[in-house]
């Protein structure tokens, strides 16, 4: 039996092995409380990304993102043009205005990117999430946080290093902007050691149960497309 050092002996506070958890999932920090130090698996792990999507491609990657910003940034738009953001307080509509020339900023240079394989803009309808103060910071608090996840997750599977040394700038600056917004909250702006990382798929499924983008514009009563991308 070999004397080597495993990772739970010297992790006896098992913050790494927490830390595993998070990124790779309880059944594979379970297998690496065992693995040596030193080992083959243990070291694959700790050096890698969470495993990649099968079939994603970095077109795949920069179309969702392209989409994922122009959600963003019709959001921050709208609530301008709503009035929204005029009924805050001068520091909340420095936050906002700041993000939102931020987003319109991130959609505007992933266009020139994609050229003329970026998608036509969708449409959106928010609801009531950009009609009030109160609703339009939750919601924002909630679309930055989930940007940092997916971007955390999606980053270390794009081939082109070009685009990875773009994107971790991306990330860095919407880690920025999250932070921002948990402040305005009066919460934690880094409540955790780590950030868990989204998957493509769960970020997908999680948009879609917001219900934010529809196939066409919805009108009010007037007759008139209400919010559209």
């Amino acid at each position: 039996m070999s004397d080597q050092p495993t990772l739970a002996s010297v992790d006896r506070d098992e913050v790494l092995i927490e830390a595993i958890d998070r990124l790779h999932g309880s059944t594979r920090a379970g297998f690496l409380r065992k693995a040596a130090l030193g080992s083959a698996a243990l070291l694959t792990t700790l050096a890698g990304a969470p495993e990649a999507e099968a079939s994603v491609t970095d077109l795949d990657i920069l179309q969702f993102g392209l989409r994922f910003e122009r959600l963003q940034a019709t959001f921050y738009t709208q609530a301008e043009q709503l009035g929204t953001i005029r009924t805050m307080s001068a520091a909340k509509q420095d936050w906002a205005r700041t993000l939102g020339a931020h987003e319109r900023a991130h959609v505007k240079i992933l266009k020139q990117v994609l050229g003329k394989k970026a998608e036509p803009s969708p449409f959106f309808d928010f609801g009531r999430d950009n009609e009030s103060d109160a609703a339009f910071t939750r919601t924002a608090v909630a679309m930055e946080d989930l940007t940092v996840a997916l971007l955390t997750g999606l980053t270390p599977q794009v081939k082109n290093r070009s685009l990875v040394a773009a994107l971790f700038g991306l990330l860095t600056v919407e880690a920025r902007h999250a932070a921002w917004a948990r402040h305005i909250v009066n919460s934690t702006p880094a409540s955790q050691a780590f950030d868990r990382p989204r998957t493509l798929h769960s970020v997908r499924g999680a948009i879609a149960r917001t219900h934010f983008i529809v196939g066409r514009p919805k009108t009010s009563g007037r007759g008139r497309p209400r919010f559209t991308g």
